[in-house]
């Protein structure tokens, strides 16, 4: 199943919302969203600094994220990036693709 990283930040009610109901309250909420697509949660961190919360997850596919960022983020409360993550069997997969590509201004080899 893929994985993602979603990197989040409160705002606005948001915020008001995460010092009333605590961390451990939205871990829950993002648990059970993240069940809800048929996904799960492997890790959830709140940081310091520029992101507010990193969650990785599993979700069976690219709609199943897209369902999830765009209910989130249409409360208003909420922003969040999503990064689709590669193991590094993908990558060696990836990379003995054959292809056809020509670098802008080089010749066709």
């Amino acid at each position: 199943m893929p994985k993602y990283l979603l990197q989040a930040n409160y705002v606005g009610e948001g915020i008001k919302g995460l010092f009333t109901e605590g961390g451990s309250s939205r871990r829950a909420v993002v648990d059970k969203l993240f069940e809800s697509l048929g996904g799960k949660v492997e890790a959830f961190y709140y940081a310091l600094g520029d992101i507010d919360l990193y969650v990785i997850g599993e979700l069976p596919d690219n709609a199943a994220v897209t369902t999830l960022v765009l209910t989130a983020t249409s409360t208003g409360t909420v922003t969040i990036k999503t990064t689709v993550l590669m193991t590094a069997e993908e990558v060696d997969e990836a990379a003995k693709k054959t292809i056809s590509y020509r670098a802008p201004g080089k010749e066709h080899h």
